[in-house]
């Protein structure tokens, strides 16, 4: 039976509005899986979607969620399989797991092993411990551990321990530092916000150096689907989230060899994926982060390249056979077109070679669904006016 084709009973809960949460609800809405959308924003783009009903919540976290997500489940029959898309809500759903209705199905590790997972200084101890690939790393805690930043090589890169909304709205994603001072003069600013931040030896290469794995891992750390991409353009340049993206088919077998090996010796199982960087020095792929218990911001790229992982997900939580992966050849590139024009311009990196004549699938726009792209753009309109006459 092809997804298409596919008729379901059971539905997919969606939490989050954001571009991730847009990709999630395309591939399994396109697939015939009915919906629920969750979000506190009427008009973020999951919310716009012509898929899924939606629902608007006060909180994507915290005890008034979970009553909203169980009340959610109550309406909607025996069996729900809920998809996070953000790391709050991750943290919630794990730390209220005996209060969820049995009706939800969703696969978590346990939860402190998660809660190290998501913290960059305890993947650091985890990957250290099984001697995975990484690069050396200081954590920072308050000014008194400056002094450890001797023991690194640098450049270095700066950057939150965990997810901070509040670092977030005040400072860069990360910072290339290039001494232990340039740190220090950084640290300093940042500690009042938000002092947990790590130091890591920064890894030689340009944004089309950095790949990924994201999987699906069931029941005895069974890998259920594996989709292996490739970074083209990063926003900010280096340092930032996906620009544009593709699949990376000639290191696949290594990379989810790599990810299904970590994942199976730290005992983490459910949707997650590892971000890595090939170190253009010795050719090495070293780990760099993992995103565990939700999806991943371009998870989307997987399935316009012909593996779509919430499908499998769903499919294997209801007991379903599971669809064929057929990989798209030549691959697609899945891109946001206005961030990718501006880390082109700001990075000043030439065209990526490899990918230049491969067909590209806007993040925001398509035809079957146009109202998120609408009004995504019809928004960045409005910005554009708004800086000329302010």
């Amino acid at each position: 039976m092809s997804n298409q084709a596919a008729k379901y009973s059971a539905p997919g809960i969606v939490v989050g509005g954001g571009l991730n949460a847009l990709g999630v609800v395309r591939s399994l809405g396109q697939a015939g899986v009915p919906l629920v959308v969750m979000d506190t924003d009427p008009k973020s783009p999951a919310m716009r979607s012509r898929f899924g009903s939606k629902r608007l919540v006060k909180s994507l976290e915290g005890e008034g969620f979970i009553t909203d997500l169980n009340r959610v489940a109550a309406e909607h029959g025996t069996s729900a399989v809920l998809f996070l898309t953000e790391e709050k809500t991750v943290n919630t759903v794990s730390a209220h797991r005996q209060e969820l209705s049995p009706a939800l199905k969703i696969r978590l590790p346990e939860h402190q092993r998660l809660m190290a997972l998501m913290h960059k200084q305890g993947f650091q101890d985890l990957a250290e411990a099984i001697s995975a690939p990484v690069p050396p790393t200081v954590r920072l805690q308050s000014s008194a551990d400056l002094p450890k930043l001797a023991s690194l090589t640098y450049p270095c890169v700066l950057k939150p321990s965990e997810k901070s909304y509040e670092y977030g709205a005040l400072f860069k994603k990360a910072y290339k530092v290039a001494s232990p001072a340039e740190v220090a003069q950084l640290y300093r600013k940042i500690e009042p916000v938000l002092a947990d931040m790590v130091v890591q030896e920064w890894i030689e290469g340009v944004d089309s150096e950095i790949y990924f794995c994201l999987q699906y891992i069931g029941r005895g750390c069974e890998v259920v689907g594996s989709f292996a991409g490739r970074k083209l353009r990063s926003w900010p340049p280096r340092i930032g989230g996906t620009a544009s993206c593709t699949a990376a088919w000639e290191h696949a077998d290594e990379l989810a060899r790599l990810t299904a090996d970590f994942f199976r010796q730290v005992s983490f199982f459910g949707m997650g994926s590892m971000e890595y960087k090939r170190d253009q020095r010795d050719g090495r792929f070293y780990m760099v982060e993992p995103t565990v218990g939700r999806t991943d911001f371009q998870e989307e790229v997987a399935t316009v390249n012909g593996c779509n992982l919430p499908l499998l997900a769903y499919r294997y939580e209801l007991g379903l056979p599971l669809p064929l992966v057929k990989a798209v050849e030549p691959p697609r590139i899945w891109r946001d077109a206005q961030i990718e024009r501006w880390s082109v311009q700001e990075s000043g990196d030439p065209p990526d070679t490899k990918s230049a004549s491969h067909a590209k699938t806007d993040a925001y726009w398509r035809w079957n669904d146009p109202r998120p792209a609408l009004a995504h753009y019809a928004q960045r309109i409005l910005d554009a006016l708004d800086k000329k006459t302010s």
